[in-house]
């Protein structure tokens, strides 16, 4: 699981603005479930309302049909799964840090740090 929905799963991280850009769009619930290929309305509705999560194919889906980023449409989501990673990332790190490990093993988690290092250098700029 790629986070914990116990602990970031707020109905407030949730929302999203996926009405918002089917309104502006002027698709009813039930044209765009038809785009997106369902039978009825039911599942966008859903997802407007944060009651479910669209899967990765849907989600890719309504950055298609309004050329807006996934993240921009679900901030909540996006930032929920951001702070899980950072997380987990961190603790792999630390862990990493504490390694003895010798030779070829060593090289490999040299190799680690210096990706983490360098992704958390560019999320600076």
């Amino acid at each position: 699981m790629i986070f914990d929905k116990q602990k970031f799963m707020t109905l407030e991280q949730l929302a999203n603005y996926l009405r918002t850009h089917r309104k502006k769009s002027g698709f009813s619930q039930r044209e765009l479930a038809s785009i997106l290929g369902f039978l009825t309305e039911i599942q966008v509705s859903r997802h407007e309302r944060s009651i479910t999560i669209p899967g990765l194919l849907i989600a890719l889906a309504y950055e298609v049909i309004f050329h807006v980023p996934i993240s921009e449409i679900f901030p909540g989501l996006h930032g929920a799964v951001k702070a899980s990673i950072e997380e987990r990332l961190s603790a792999i790190e630390n862990e990493l840090h504490q390694s003895t490990a010798k030779g070829r093993k060593a090289t490999t988690i040299a190799r680690k740090l210096e990706f983490l290092s360098e992704r958390r250098d560019s999320n600076i700029i």
